[in-house]
Formats: C-alpha cells, sequence, structure tokens
C-alpha cells in the first residue's frame, strides 16, 4: 500500500468510505456484525491477509492437528506480512472461537495490523486489553477445531458478507470495519480526506445552529465559500 494513503485512511471514519464507495456503486464493503473489542484504539489499516474456515469433520480435526507446524491456522499466523489485517471466513459462527490471546498477541508481536473475523475470540478480555486493533462477532470460550477446520491461507473469502480478496485494503474504527478493492484505494484515501474536513465544517456550523439546508450538501453558494476560509484558516 502506497504508505500515503495508509496515512491518509488512519483520519477518515468508515462511515465516510461507506459513502464513498456507494458513489461508485458498492454497496456491501461493510463487514456485518463485528465490532471492536477496544473501540479506543487508533484505525486499523492494513491489507487484507487471510484464512477461511470450513465446517469442522470430527476424525479429520482432532487436537493432535496442532502438533504439526503446518498447520493452517498456525502457519497463517507466522506468515501474516508485518502492516497487513488478518481477517477470517468464520462462516458467521461463532459459537466456537476464531483464535484467542496468544495468536492474537503473536500477531502484534509480528506487526500486524489487526485481525477481523466474522466469528468470536476466545480469550477475549485478555485481547481487548491488547493495544491492538481485533474485531469480532462476540466471545466465544470453546477451541475452533471443535467446529472449524483452518484450510485455506490467503485466498478470496466472505466475511461477515463481504467478499474479501487478498491484498484488498482493510480499515476498522469504533464503529466496524470497511473493505476496500485495492485499486480504489489511493482515490478513496484522498478523497475521504476531503470528505472528512466538509463534514467537519459542517458539525461546526450545525452546533453554532446553522440549519443543514443549503449546508450539508452545500448547495448554497455562501457555504461552499465559507467552507474554503474555515479550511485555509486551519490549514486543510
Amino acid at each position: 500500500m502506497n504508505p500515503q494513503t495508509r496515512e491518509r485512511l488512519l483520519g477518515v471514519s468508515t462511515a465516510t468510505l461507506c459513502t464513498a464507495l456507494f458513489k461508485r456503486g458498492l454497496r456491501n464493503q461493510f463487514i456485518q456484525d463485528v465490532r471492536p473489542l477496544n473501540p479506543g484504539l487508533p484505525n486499523m489499516v492494513g491489507e487484507a491477509y487471510t484464512l477461511r474456515y470450513i465446517p469442522a469433520r470430527e476424525d479429520l480435526n482432532p487436537i493432535s492437528v496442532f502438533q504439526d507446524r503446518a498447520h493452517p491456522q498456525r502457519k497463517a499466523v507466522e506468515e501474516c506480512p508485518p502492516g497487513a489485517v488478518f481477517v477470517v471466513d468464520s462462516r458467521k459462527d461463532a459459537r466456537a472461537a476464531s483464535a484467542g490471546a496468544i495468536l492474537v498477541t503473536r500477531l502484534m508481536m509480528r506487526g500486524a495490523a489487526g485481525i477481523v473475523t466474522d466469528g468470536g475470540f476466545r480469550d477475549s478480555p485478555e485481547i481487548a486489553r491488547l493495544p491492538f486493533p481485533a474485531y469480532h462477532h462476540r466471545p466465544s470460550a470453546p477451541t475452533n477445531l471443535t467446529l472449524h477446520q483452518a484450510l485455506d491461507i490467503n485466498v478470496p473469502i466472505g466475511c461477515g458478507d463481504v467478499a474479501v480478496w487478498p491484498g484488498d485494503v482493510v480499515v476498522g474504527d469504533a464503529e466496524g470495519v470497511v473493505v476496500i478493492p485495492a485499486h480504489l484505494a489511493d482515490e478513496l484515501a484522498a478523497e475521504g480526506v476531503e470528505m472528512t474536513a466538509f463534514e467537519d465544517f459542517v458539525t461546526e456550523r450545525v452546533q453554532a445552529g446553522q440549519s443543514i439546508l443549503g449546508l450539508y450538501p452545500p448547495t448554497e453558494e455562501a457555504n461552499r465559500v465559507a467552507f474554503e476560509a474555515w479550511r485555509r484558516e486551519r490549514g486543510r
């Protein structure tokens, strides 16, 4: 990812990005039913690195599979690139954990940007205390082996009803997670900065008592002129 794009996306909300995506005809990029364990952290930004689970088959998924150093879950954690967001397809099934605090801590120590699953995490109180963005549906104590069988690494997946391709740009904030197709990341980051500046201006004016009519959107020329003056004053 372009470093400037990453820097810009750190200051853009998922709501703003969803609107920018909608302008381009993309309506289904916000991962459903996924929430941050620590909503006080800065934005999560990184390229998607994926893991896909399928339903576990008992004769192929005993606890002994973890003794294999090439087990897909363990292998993916050790190969996730620094700066990437680890995105897990758990089939929206939070009855068993997608991962726990030890694996999430390992991702953090290896320099990943965060982790997202449409399932659940075990050890969620410990994960919530880490300075590391983590998003899931709900806490789930059972090991993933009880219901999930790790299969594919860094392939296209579905996560919370959103198609996620390796290399897509994943942005998370206190509200949730949005997936940006890689080829749109640079232009959406630039547009997002512009939209954020305008929305900050509008918020100030609304808090001062101004009507939204003619302001949001700025259909009146006086509001467009006021916005440009506001930007000059604040260096934005």
